[in-house]
Formats: C-alpha cells, sequence, structure tokens
C-alpha cells in the first residue's frame, strides 16, 4: 500500500502553537528595555532577532542568572538613570532649540523662556535642571540673530546633555523677519566664544 492508502487524523498542528515566551538576560544596557544583569522575558521571536541574535543578551539559563546576579550585586551605581533616559540624551543633543524672543520690546533670557521652547518642541524640562550660558544674552538685538549658544540640561539628576540653542526674533507685520527654509540645518556662529569647541562637536539636524 502507498501513502495516499492511509487515512489520517489529525489531533493536534503543533507549527501552529504559540511559542512559549523566553526568558533573556541583558548583556548591556538597551534604551527602553533595561540595564546589564536585566531579566526580560519576551515573545521568543522578539527575543531572538532583536536580542540573542545581536549579542546583546543571553539565556537565562541557572548558570548566567548566577553570573549576573554577581554583577547586579557588586554594581551599586546604575549606568543610567531610566529606562529611556539614553534615548532622551540622545534625541536633545541632536536639537536646535529655537528660541522666540521679541522683535520690538526688551527682554533678558531666562530660563523659563528656554523652558517654554523646550515645551513648544515637546520636551517637558523644569527650570532647575537648565543650565544658562556663562553671560547674559539681551534684546532685541538682531546681531543675535544668526547665532547659537548652548544650554545643558540635567536628565533625572544625573545625565548632562549640551543642547543647541538660537534666538530668533518675533514680529508681526512689517517688523516680521523673512522665514528661512530649514534653518536648523545651517551652520551658525556661536554667540560665546568659550562654546566655540563644544559647539563644534554638538551634530546638527540631518
Amino acid at each position: 500500500m502507498k501513502s495516499r492508502h492511509f487515512v489520517y487524523d489529525l489531533i493536534q498542528d503543533t507549527s501552529s502553537l504559540p511559542q512559549p515566551n523566553l526568558s533573556i538576560i541583558l548583556k548591556e544596557f538597551v534604551p527602553g528595555y533595561g540595564s546589564k544583569g536585566d531579566t526580560l522575558t519576551l515573545r521568543s521571536n522578539e527575543a531572538y532577532k532583536k536580542f540573542l541574535v545581536p549579542g546583546l543578551a543571553v539565556y537565562a539559563t541557572p548558570e548566567n542568572v548566577k553570573k549576573y546576579e554577581t554583577y547586579k550585586i557588586t554594581t551599586t551605581e546604575p549606568e543610567h538613570s531610566s529606562l529611556y533616559s539614553e534615548r532622551t540624551v540622545s534625541r536633545l543633543s541632536q536639537m536646535v532649540l529655537e528660541i522666540t524672543m521679541n522683535k520690538t520690546q526688551p527682554w533678558k533670557l531666562e530660563p523659563w523662556h528656554v523652558r517654554t521652547s523646550f515645551r513648544k518642541s515637546g520636551f517637558i524640562v523644569p527650570e532647575y535642571a537648565i543650565e544658562m550660558p556663562p553671560m547674559e544674552i539681551k534684546g532685541p538685538d538682531l546681531s543675535l540673530q544668526e547665532k547659537e549658544f548652548y544650554v545643558t540640561v540635567t536628565v533625572n539628576n544625573k545625565e548632562k546633555v549640551n543642547v543647541r540653542c538660537r534666538i530668533h526674533h518675533w514680529a508681526t507685520g512689517l517688523e516680521r523677519l523673512p522665514w528661512k527654509e530649514f534653518h536648523w540645518k545651517l551652520p551658525a556662529e556661536p554667540l560665546i566664544p568659550e562654546q566655540a569647541e563644544v559647539l563644534e562637536q554638538i551634530p546638527l539636524p540631518k
């Protein structure tokens, strides 16, 4: 008899069964997931493709659990203040913060101006976390329009990041300055000479 002569009853199709979750241990900090030594339980496909294949994690075998437990006991200072702090620092370091100031009324740049500009850009930054430039910036002064400086932001009282800032004078009607397309991608002259070296190391947005 040939195989076509046999009748089979399907009891269970194991190929369509969901795979059990997989426990892994991180070998290094991974933004949004955890720090070195943290144990994650993920879908097997995600654990394999995102962590095991790139070498970011190992299987949570008894040997590895013991090995990384020792690491976490001996390491008292966390690498990052939160799962997302490194991502936040990266985003802040790559932005150009436009600080809109009045073109007709006198002003002095204060931390609340910077805080408001961050909020307009989608970041909630308290004033106590903002370190202002070493000199006062006053206006209106159109010579500031093409220059830049940086402020230092402290994330979760731990990580520090320098954020590139530029003043934009705002007015209505005929006093309004012409709009420059993609102005945040253009290089600018440093407002404070002492900050020039640091500004050169901060990447411009692409």
